[in-house]
């Protein structure tokens, strides 16, 4: 099984009003995912340097019935590039995002920055090189140490898939 984001999303253990923040939303699968789960009184914001894909997550949102994400333009490599008010976040998703990322310690003040105390991150990135995952990759015991060394402490990792490991870190 390839990453699968219901699955992902269920050990984060989102609940009815909860504010998500989706780093480098892309395709949107988890922000969508994460919308149902926080119902009409949570919200996503989706973040993502790429306009295109972000206006077509704004598309399937709306003709999926999805009112609660709010689409963000901006640089999740840099503190404050989210554009998002500091500790908006009870949680943030980070779906291979980590192995684009050129500045790994911004990354994670920016998340720290719009986390709430108490919130949690939930990191998924590819585990191994195959025909499928790009050529360099973070391997989970780097990401974890990353995530430590920036504040962070690693609550569970597990299997996210036949290609991609998962780590849950709470502020």
């Amino acid at each position: 099984m390839f990453s699968d984001p219901v699955s992902n999303l269920a050990k984060l253990g989102l609940t009815e009003g909860q504010k998500v923040v989706d780093l480098g939303a892309g395709s949107g699968f988890y922000s969508l995912e994460a919308a149902k789960k926080v119902g009409s009184s949570g919200r996503v914001y989706a973040v993502d340097v790429q306009k295109n894909l972000l206006e077509r997550l704004r598309s399937m949102a709306t003709a999926q019935g999805v009112h609660n994400i709010e689409v963000v333009w901006g640089n999740v490599e840099k503190i404050g590039g989210t554009k998002l008010r500091e500790g908006i976040a009870d949680c943030v998703v980070a779906s291979n995002v980590l192995f684009q990322v050129e500045k790994p310690d911004d990354f994670c003040l920016e998340i720290k920055r719009i986390l709430r105390l108490e919130g949690k991150v939930l990191v998924i990135d590819w585990s191994g090189i195959t025909p499928l995952s790009p050529k360099v990759i973070v391997p989970a015991m780097k990401a974890q140490m990353l995530f430590e060394k920036n504040g962070f402490k690693l609550e569970n990792s597990f299997n996210a898939g036949d290609h991609h490991y998962g780590l849950i870190f709470r502020r």
